[in-house]
C-alpha cells in the first residue's frame, strides 16, 4: 500500500513538472519558393535570402494586420514569415524595438517552462521574437511566434540592438502595414523614412551624406526603370537606368563587386574605372562565381553624372541587385523578394 501511494504521488510530480525533453518544431523546414507573394504564404511558410552579417545592417517589420515578418539587409528585403502575434487580451504592442537580448534555448520565466528558441528580447515585461505555434491567426501571449528554421536564421544573421518595427492599420503608415521590397525604415532608429521618387524631368538624385559610411548595395528594377543605392542601410542616391536587351526570363540576378577592375575607363568618363562584378547563385544558377562580361556591364544605362559620383564608393563586396520586378511602392508591381543567394540547408530533425 505505502508503494501504492509513493508511486501515485511521484507519478502526479512527472506530470506537473514542465517538459525539458525534446523541442517542438514548428513551420517549414525549407524554403518557399522565392517571389511567392506574402499573401500566398500559408501558416508556418517562409522564405529567406541568406545573405550573411557582411552585407550590412538588418531591420525586422512586423506587421499585425498581415501576420507577417519582413527582414531586410541593407535596405533591401531578404526574407518574409508568417507569424503568430499576440491574441486578444494579450496584444503585442506596436513601435519600435530593439533586440536586448539573445538566448537560442530560452524557456519562459511564466508558462510553466515553455521552450522558445531563438529568442530575442525587444522588452523586459516579456515581448521577444521566438519559435513557437503559427495557427494563422494571433494566438500568442504577446510575443512574435516565428516558424522555428525562420527563426535559427534570424537569430544567427541578426546583432544585438538590431531594430525590430511593429506596425498595425490604423495606427502606423502604410509603408510599415504593407512592407514592399525596399525598406521604409532607418534600420538605426527605426524612423520611417518615406522614399523620394525622382521628379519629372530629373535624372537623378546623390546625397551621400544621408549615410556616410558603410556597405554599399544598389537595387536595379527593369520595371521600374530605376537604380536605388543604399550604404548602411540607408537610401543615399537613385537615378533612371535601363537595361538593354534584358531576356524574359531573366527574373533576379545578384552580383558583388570583386577585386580589380574591368579594362579601360567608362565611357565618357576618362578617369573612372568600373570594378569587377561576380555573378551570385541565384536558386542554383550555375554561372555562379564567374566574372561579368565588359560588354554584359555596357548594357546598362545610368547617367554619367550619376556614375561619376557613385563608382567609386563602390569597394569590393558591395552588392547588386539587377530584377524584371518592380520595386517601387508606387507602382503596380506585386511585391517581390529581390535577393535569394544560397537557400538555406534543411533543418535538422
Amino acid at each position: 500500500m505505502r508503494r501504492l501511494l509513493y508511486t501515485t504521488a511521484l507519478l502526479a510530480v512527472l506530470q506537473a513538472a514542465p517538459a525539458t525533453g525534446a523541442v517542438p518544431f514548428w513551420g517549414a523546414r525549407t524554403s518557399s519558393p522565392i517571389g511567392t507573394p506574402a499573401a500566398d504564404l500559408e501558416p508556418g511558410e517562409w522564405y529567406w535570402g541568406g545573405l550573411s552579417k557582411g552585407w550590412g545592417p538588418m531591420a525586422v517589420i512586423v506587421s499585425l494586420t498581415e501576420q507577417r515578418a519582413y527582414a531586410y539587409r541593407n535596405g533591401i528585403l531578404i526574407g518574409i514569415s508568417t507569424v503568430s502575434t499576440g491574441k486578444p487580451g494579450h496584444e503585442t504592442p506596436t513601435g519600435v524595438f530593439t533586440i536586448l537580448q539573445k538566448d537560442k534555448d530560452h524557456r519562459s520565466n511564466l508558462y510553466n517552462s515553455a521552450p522558445m528558441p531563438y529568442q530575442q528580447r525587444l522588452t523586459w515585461d516579456g515581448v521577444a521574437l521566438h519559435a513557437g505555434g503559427l495557427p494563422g491567426y494571433p494566438e500568442s501571449h504577446g510575443c512574435v511566434h516565428l516558424p522555428s528554421e525562420f527563426a535559427r536564421l534570424l537569430f544567427e544573421n541578426s546583432n544585438m540592438g538590431m531594430v525590430v518595427v511593429i506596425s498595425k492599420a490604423g495606427v502606423s503608415p502604410d509603408a510599415l502595414v504593407h512592407p514592399q521590397p525596399l525598406s521604409p525604415i532607418d534600420p538605426g532608429t527605426g524612423a520611417d523614412v518615406p522614399m523620394q521618387p525622382l521628379a519629372s524631368g530629373e535624372t537623378h538624385s546623390w546625397h551621400p551624406e544621408s549615410s556616410a559610411q558603410g556597405p554599399i548595395s544598389m537595387v536595379l528594377s527593369d520595371a521600374d526603370q530605376q537604380l536605388v543605392v543604399y550604404r548602411n542601410g540607408v537610401e543615399i542616391g537613385r537615378a533612371r537606368a535601363r537595361v538593354h536587351d534584358l531576356p524574359p526570363d531573366f527574373g533576379t540576378q545578384v552580383y558583388l563587386a570583386g577585386q580589380g577592375f574591368l579594362p579601360g575607363t567608362l565611357p565618357g568618363l576618362p578617369d573612372v574605372r568600373m570594378p569587377n562584378w561576380l555573378h551570385v547563385a541565384v536558386n542554383g544558377d550555375a554561372t555562379s562565381g564567374e566574372i561579368v562580361a565588359a560588354q554584359t556591364i555596357g548594357k546598362v544605362e545610368v547617367p554619367p553624372d550619376f556614375l561619376r559620383q557613385l563608382v567609386p564608393q563602390i569597394m569590393p563586396g558591395a552588392a547588386l541587385v539587377v530584377t524584371t520586378q518592380s520595386v517601387m511602392a508606387s507602382t503596380t508591381g506585386r511585391a517581390q523578394q529581390v535577393i535569394d543567394a544560397d537557400p538555406p540547408e534543411q533543418a535538422a530533425n
